[in-house]
């Protein structure tokens, strides 16, 4: 599983001009879900993201969590995460997996962070999005679960 955490003052996604998902405050998650995760992966992306310490403390180090924070998440299912690059200059996606396999996990995902007690917003999985956002810092993680 990879993500990609933006953390953010604000960000929001909209599907046909109308907004699905907005959030002041927190992580722009983007989730690619691989061929062979399992909910152990996702069980740690999620924790991980969760517990990743990129919120200034008093002292302005970052030290703090999203659960510290009181922070949201927007989560936005990517499969172009899964990318591959490396021949040629169309990307070939087939280390991703299948559609009915990945929103299944998706949704489990979602689910789990909720159950943590956070806030969180989603797109709509396969759907067309806008996804804006106001990059806090900047702050940009990548995480990935086979690592």
């Amino acid at each position: 599983m990879r993500a990609v955490i933006q953390r953010v003052t604000s960000a929001d996604v909209k599907i046909g001009g109308k907004v699905k998902g907005a959030v002041d405050g927190g992580f722009l998650v983007l989730l690619g879900i691989g061929a062979d995760d399992t909910e152990e992966d996702m069980v740690y992306i999620a924790e991980k993201i969760i517990n990743l310490r990129i919120f200034s403390d008093e002292n302005d180090k970052m030290n703090l969590s999203l659960a510290d924070v009181g922070g949201s998440l927007l989560v936005i299912s990517q499969f172009t995460l899964y990318g591959d690059c490396s021949h040629g200059r169309r990307p070939y996606f087939g280390g991703a997996m299948e559609p009915n396999g990945a929103n299944e996990m998706y949704e489990k995902f979602v689910a789990y962070v909720r159950d943590k007690g956070i806030h969180t917003e989603t797109g709509e999985f396969g759907a067309d999005m806008q996804v804006s956002l106001t990059n806090d810092g900047p702050v940009t993680i990548i995480l990935e679960s086979k690592k």
